[in-house]
């Protein structure tokens, strides 16, 4: 005896339900902030945000500290010692996850630090070192640091800069190390610049750009140097674009997150970058900046 046959129905759908949902979703990403985190212009658009918000080009230092003032502090009396409690540290940003109690004096001392910093009055040139016993907030204070500055770098008043080259054959290289564009400026030339928008202002609120391109955007300058015998601004008009920065400790931009080893394994290269031997067979020297790669923390 056959079994009846029996035939699988199957309904074909036009689409639309779907493509109404995509739309909905569509309508939930802000394209304008997006815009916005990867805007790209020219040298000469970078000095009018400049001049318009000069703390756009302020230190690594100074951008802490003035992170963690834009989320305000409170003054109180405690056992007849003058305290301040930063309201950064209530972790404002991640909703109280990593919120940090009792350790206002300490906290004082990290933030005195960064302000000291921040003014130029030497320790920009240390090493901070977070010492303490088990459960004394070490880490956390790292990590609110680090989830602060990629939140505030978010913030107009936080935007971050860099500049990448165009070269002659139409591709793009991002400088490796997210440099200031305000060091493609010759120092004797640079000088007056910083004087013209430190004007009224107070020494502490001034903005000091300092130090010298990388080695591979120094290779870059110079061949354009030589090939526009001198003309700096052709350099600046025909081969560099600047471009906004988020910081990103997933992405390694503007956030390096360094894991001791054991001392007999630990290579420093983890730390400087090291020489990319496979670009020596295409560059034919160590000693060529395009041979290295600029990928330590």
């Amino acid at each position: 005896m056959q079994k009846p046959e029996t035939k699988a129905e199957t309904t074909h759908s036009d689409g639309a339900e779907g493509s109404s949902i995509l739309a909905e979703l569509a309508s939930m990403h802000d394209i304008e902030r997006y815009r916005e985190y990867h805007w790209e212009g020219s040298f000469a658009d970078y000095l009018e945000i400049v001049i318009k918000n000069p703390k756009v080009a302020c230190s690594a230092f100074q951008r802490i500290y003035d992170m963690i003032i834009h989320f305000g502090y409170t003054e109180y009396t405690q056992h007849k010692e003058k305290l301040i409690h930063y309201r950064f540290f209530d972790d404002l940003v991640g909703n109280g996850e990593d919120a940090i109690y009792g350790l206002d004096k300490y906290l004082m001392v990290l933030v005195n630090i960064f302000k000291s910093a921040a003014r130029r009055y030497g320790t920009e040139r240390r090493i901070i070192l977070l010492h303490g016993p088990v459960g004394s907030s070490k880490s956390t204070i790292v990590r609110l640091l680090k989830k602060g500055i990629e939140y505030y770098t978010r913030l107009p008043e936080g935007a971050v800069y860099s500049f990448s080259w165009v070269l002659e054959d139409g591709s793009v290289v991002p400088c490796p190390l997210n440099e200031e564009p305000l060091k493609l400026i010759p120092p004797e030339i640079r000088v007056k610049f910083l004087e013209r928008i430190n004007e009224g202002k107070r020494e502490e609120e001034q903005i000091v750009v300092d130090g010298d391109l990388c080695p591979l955007c120094r290779f870059y300058f110079r061949g354009f140097m030589r090939k526009y015998q001198g003309d700096w601004q052709k350099i600046i008009e025909k081969h560099i674009r600047v471009r906004r920065v988020i910081f990103s400790e997933k992405d390694r931009v503007g956030i390096g997150t360094f894991q001791p080893k054991d001392e007999k394994s630990q290579d420093a290269t983890e730390l400087t970058g090291d020489i990319n031997y496979r670009k020596i067979a295409i560059y034919g020297s160590e000693s060529d900046p395009r041979a290295f790669d600029f990928d330590g923390e």
